[in-house]
């Protein structure tokens, strides 16, 4: 089995920052695509930033070029970092991926817990 751990929301002022991080471990043989989705209260899940095993990034159109993805592949870790927030980025925020279990040798996507990010003065 694959776990996702994904820690760093919390509450920060408009204009502020905050770096999310996503850890994966478990019987993880290779990783191909990771991904932050976030859902705020009433409306649908959507993308918020995507990259692949060899870098290609992907984001949003609200981001804007506020937000990085970046990725650890050493670590299984992905990250988030998030300039310039916005009351409306208030959400949960999702990290997911695209594993080989090597358990089963099956492609499988994971999600995390989610962690909650809150823009409020």
């Amino acid at each position: 089995q694959v776990q996702l751990v994904g820690s760093g929301g919390g509450l920060v002022q408009p204009g502020g920052s905050l770096r999310l991080s996503c850890a994966a471990s478990g019987s993880i043989f290779s990783i191909t695509f990771m991904a932050w989705y976030r859902q705020a209260p009433g409306k649908e899940r959507e993308l918020v930033a995507s990259i692949t095993g060899v870098g290609k990034t992907n984001y949003g159109d609200f981001v804007k070029g506020r937000f990085t993805i970046s990725s650890d592949n050493a670590k299984n870790t992905m990250y988030l970092q998030m300039t310039s927030l916005k009351p409306e980025d208030t959400a949960v925020y999702y990290c997911t991926v695209r594993a080989l279990d090597r358990s089963n040798f099956r492609w499988n996507d994971y999600w995390g817990q989610g962690t909650q990010v809150t823009v409020s003065s």
